[in-house]
């Protein structure tokens, strides 16, 4: 995808910008931001710099787009490279879940697994902090980042929103209010930029417990879907939604209990360009993957490491979870959408 990169460390903020953002292949994590040891990058709308490049090289090395570094970040997390056979990642098991928390349940997506996780890690005291996603009061939809360090602040940010969030600049309000124990939740694209950040710049995420990883085929514009089609062109106002997602098609849940759909070719149209260079669909790098793939009001769950493990089964032994073994259906659909997301990523990673 990048080619003829510098060899050198000492890389300055223009290798990024001319490689990947002037590319149109920045996903908007604002990883680079977190890490900018000389707090010379601002996120507005994007990336920007606003003071002198030290020419440290840290926002290359953290950056999710810039190389290729998926195989050495599996050594880096599971001790080995993901088999060829193993379509969805590494893991170590799957499953189906659903919250037996009514009122997760109707503030969730689907089966209210991820806000579920998080708010039995607090309780528990394993995490005194998480980075989620809220909306902004402002802006109607447009996710933004979260600290989220109470049961109902995490309730409050459940659900999926549809476009980017610069997630990962919320690790330095972490540090700011003194939180040591963190999870993180993030599409694949950011726990690849969390990884990055582990293994290169460990003191920045030395707070950090474990990672969720949202099913992701692609994100959307906000000002192209969200403004323009389903604001001014179908005529909805955006504070009268009260959910949306993707079965087969954009549905569009409205407060009065009606509910509106856009196909999904349709929707495409808005999608984020460096999204068809992503080849990760289940977040094969998180701690635990979760998505609603094939389900409805269930939570396909995998569990892919360690300290997964131990974060679901703490949440099952304290009855907050109803777990299922997953049916071939959704299986079947999670292999489809794994090897289609990676296949398109690796022909245009040839293509350019």
């Amino acid at each position: 995808m990048i080619r003829n990169m510098k060899s050198s460390s000492k890389l300055d903020f223009n290798e990024l910008s001319n490689n990947v953002i002037s590319r149109r292949l920045c996903v908007d994590c604002g990883a680079c931001v977190a890490a900018c040891p000389s707090n010379v990058l601002v996120y507005e709308q994007g990336t920007k710099l606003v003071g002198e490049c030290k020419n440290c090289g840290i926002c290359t090395r953290v950056c999710p787009r810039y190389k290729s570094l998926v195989t050495e970040m599996e050594n880096f997390v599971f001790g080995r490279q993901r088999k060829i056979e193993e379509d969805f990642g590494i893991f170590k098991q799957v499953l189906v879940a659903r919250s037996t928390n009514e009122d997760i349940l109707r503030k969730s997506q689907d089966g209210g697994v991820v806000t579920t996780l998080l708010i039995s890690a607090l309780e528990s005291g394993l995490i005194n902090g998480a980075i989620t996603s809220r909306v902004d009061p402002t802006n109607p939809w447009l996710p933004l980042p979260s600290v989220a360090t109470t049961p109902d602040e995490l309730i409050a940010n459940a659900g999926t929103r549809y476009s980017p969030s610069p997630g990962l600049i919320a690790l330095k309000d972490c540090l700011k209010a003194g939180l040591d124990k963190i999870a993180f939740v993030g599409t694949p694209c950011q726990i690849l930029a969390i990884r990055r950040i582990q293994k290169f710049l460990p003191k920045y995420a030395k707070s950090l417990v474990f990672t969720i990883g949202l099913f992701c085929a692609e994100n959307f514009s906000y000002n192209g879907l969200m403004i323009s089609k389903i604001q001014n062109e179908l005529g909805i106002n955006l504070n009268d939604i009260k959910k949306t997602n993707i079965k087969g098609k954009f549905l569009i849940y409205l407060k009065t209990g009606e509910v509106q759909e856009i196909s999904l070719k349709e929707a495409k149209k808005f999608v984020i360009p460096s999204c068809q260079y992503c080849g990760d669909f289940s977040a094969e790098l998180a701690d635990i993957s979760c998505g609603g793939v094939g389900l409805d009001g269930w939570t396909y769950t995998i569990i892919r490491t360690d300290e997964g493990s131990k974060v679901f089964d703490n949440a099952v032994k304290g009855g907050m979870l109803r777990v299922e073994s997953p049916g071939e259906s959704p299986t079947k659909l999670l292999v489809k959408m794994s090897k289609g997301k990676r296949s398109r990523a690796n022909r245009l990673s040839k293509d350019s």
